[in-house]
C-alpha cells in the first residue's frame, strides 16, 4: 500500500487554493435595487432570465443592468388638426411600467427607458393624439372630453403593449386651439348666456304677465258675483214689498217724534203739541 508523501499533498493543496483565487478573481458582485429588475448579458448578448432585488456575483464576461419597474410619467405635447380642420395642441401624460416578465425582450429590442421614451413613447402619443382628435370638431373636442381621452388611451394601451410596456392611467392635461378661433369660442359662449338670460327675463315676465291677468280676472269675477248677489237681492226685495211692509219698515224706524209740517200761509205746525192738546 502506498502513502502519499506530505510534499505531495501539500502541493495539491495548494494547488486546488490556486485555482480557487483564480476562480474568485474572476467574479464580481453585482446588485439589482428596489423596484427594479436586473437583466443579464454574456459577453454583449442579453440572456432570458430577470433577476429580483438582491445580490449577484458574475464571472467574467457576463453583467448584470437594472430596468426601473416601477410606474414611469412622461408628459409631451403634440399638435393635430380637429374634423373641421381647427389646429389644436394638446398635452397628454401617460403612466406606465415595463413588462417585468419581458423585460429581457423589451432591453433587448430597444435599450433602457430613456431609449423607450424616445423611440416608443413619443411617437405613439403624438400619433394617438392625431388619430383621435381628427374624428372630432373642435368644439367636440371640449365638449366630449371623456370621449376622445378614452379613444387615445385605447390607441395608446394597443400600440405599448406589443413593446412590452403596461399603461396605467393616461389624461388630457391640456387642449388649446388658434387664438382666433379660441377668441370665437368665448365670443359663442357669451352670446349662449346672454341669449339664455335673456329667455329667462321672457320667461319670468310671462310668468308676471299670466298672474296678473289671473289677479285681474279674479277681480272682476269677484265684482261681477257681488253685482249679481245684489241685484238678486234688489229684484226679491220689490217682488216682496207690500204697503204693510212699508208701513211696518216706517213705523221701525222711527223715533217718536212728530214731525213738523208747513201749513198754509207759511205757517208750520207742530203736530206733536196738537196730538197732545188732543189727549187732554
Amino acid at each position: 500500500m502506498t502513502t502519499q508523501s506530505p510534499l505531495r499533498s501539500s502541493r495539491a493543496l495548494f494547488l486546488l487554493a490556486g485555482l480557487a483565487l483564480l476562480g474568485l478573481g474572476g467574479c464580481s458582485p453585482a446588485s439589482v435595487d428596489a423596484g427594479q429588475v436586473g437583466i443579464k448579458t454574456q459577453w454583449g448578448a442579453v440572456q432570458p432570465d430577470v433577476y429580483q432585488e438582491g445580490l449577484y456575483l458574475t464571472w467574467v464576461g457576463q453583467n448584470i443592468v437594472s430596468l426601473d419597474a416601477r410606474v414611469q410619467k412622461k408628459e409631451v405635447s403634440a399638435s393635430a388638426s380637429s374634423k373641421d380642420l381647427q389646429v389644436v395642441s394638446a398635452v397628454i401624460a401617460l403612466n406606465y411600467r415595463i413588462d417585468t416578465a419581458n423585460a429581457p425582450k423589451l432591453y433587448q429590442s430597444v435599450g433602457d427607458l430613456a431609449q423607450v421614451e424616445a423611440n416608443i413613447i413619443d411617437p405613439v402619443l403624438m400619433e394617438a393624439v392625431k388619430t383621435a382628435t381628427a374624428q372630432y370638431n373642435a368644439e367636440e373636442l371640449i365638449t366630449e372630453r371623456r370621449q376622445v381621452k378614452d379613444a387615445i388611451a385605447t390607441y395608446v394601451k394597443e400600440r405599448l403593449e406589443q413593446s412590452y410596456l403596461l399603461v396605467t392611467d393616461l389624461s388630457i392635461v391640456n387642449f388649446t386651439f388658434d387664438s382666433k378661433y379660441q377668441d370665437a369660442i368665448e365670443a359663442k359662449q357669451v352670446a349662449e348666456q346672454q341669449a339664455l338670460a335673456a329667455g329667462n327675463d321672457l320667461k319670468r315676465i310671462e310668468v308676471e304677465a299670466k298672474q296678473a291677468e289671473a289677479s285681474a280676472q279674479g277681480r272682476a269675477n269677484a265684482m261681477l258675483i257681488e253685482a249679481r248677489a245684489e241685484a238678486e237681492r234688489q229684484a226679491l226685495l220689490r217682488a216682496t214689498m207690500t204697503p204693510e211692509l212699508v208701513e211696518w219698515e216706517a213705523i221701525q224706524k222711527w223715533d217718536g217724534t212728530m214731525p213738523i209740517v208747513m201749513g198754509e200761509g207759511g205757517s208750520f205746525v207742530d203736530v206733536a203739541a196738537i196730538a197732545n192738546t188732543r189727549k187732554k
